[in-house]
């Protein structure tokens, strides 16, 4: 399964980050590593939001890495949800659906 982590950025994220993102890049590293996480990143220019894709078997994992995230504790985070990402094609994807079998 996968499941997008959405953050929604404060005002002044891009100032206040360099604060707290080596132990930011440290946890989401550390996920990756396990093979949680696969893609990260800020969105938008300048960045107001950010979205982090995991892959594992509950809502949980990216819940817990979210409630951990130097990023929501220290309040550059003014909110955040995850929501399950049905994904059907690619060569990842958790549930792949081919045209023939669409129909």
């Amino acid at each position: 399964m996968h499941f997008i982590l959405i953050y929604e950025t404060t005002a002044d994220y891009l100032q206040r980050r360099g604060d707290f993102r080596s132990a930011h890049l440290t946890l989401a590293w550390q996920a990756a590593e396990r093979g949680e996480l696969l893609l990260g990143g800020a969105v938008g220019e300048p960045a107001d939001s950010a979205m982090l894709l995991f892959r594992c078997e509950s809502a949980d994992i990216p819940s817990a890495f979210a409630k951990a995230d130097p990023y929501v504790v220290n309040g550059l985070v003014k909110s955040w949800q995850v929501k399950r990402w049905h994904t059907v094609v690619g060569e990842g994807a958790a549930a792949p659906v081919k045209p023939e079998a669409a129909g």
